[in-house]
């Protein structure tokens, strides 16, 4: 054990150290749930944490929406339940538009099983 010292930090490798980038994303994140903290009002941030429960992708999508209406400055009081909701609605509608194809299901009744009712 000569030359070797694995005591302390990861200065050496490559790229920096992890716990400093851990560190900044924590604090993003927690720059990221203050402001939406005061944007949205209390039912609206209850709604959009059960959104996230079911679809966290579609959740971080509705927070980065609000969060660049913020920064752009088109929200004027707190978000609402209601208008919440009608950003969900709008969501839906663009992604209807993007997506051309809808899944349909059609049933087909096969005819030759028929033969047990002509007793």
């Amino acid at each position: 054990m000569d030359g070797i010292k694995l005591s302390q930090g990861t200065s050496n490798i490559p790229g920096g150290s992890g716990g400093e980038d851990d560190a900044k994303r924590a604090q993003e994140e927690q720059m990221r749930r203050d402001l939406l903290a005061t944007v949205l009002a209390i039912p609206a941030r209850e709604r959009l944490s059960r959104i996230a429960l079911v679809s966290p992708e579609r959740s971080k999508e509705i927070e980065t929406i609000l969060l660049k209406m913020a920064q752009t400055g088109q929200l004027r009081g707190q978000v609402t339940e209601e208008q919440l909701i009608d950003l969900l609605d709008q969501m839906e509608e663009v992604k209807g538009k993007t997506t051309a194809k809808k899944s349909t299901i059609i049933y087909q009744r096969r005819k030759d099983l028929d033969d047990d009712f002509d007793i």
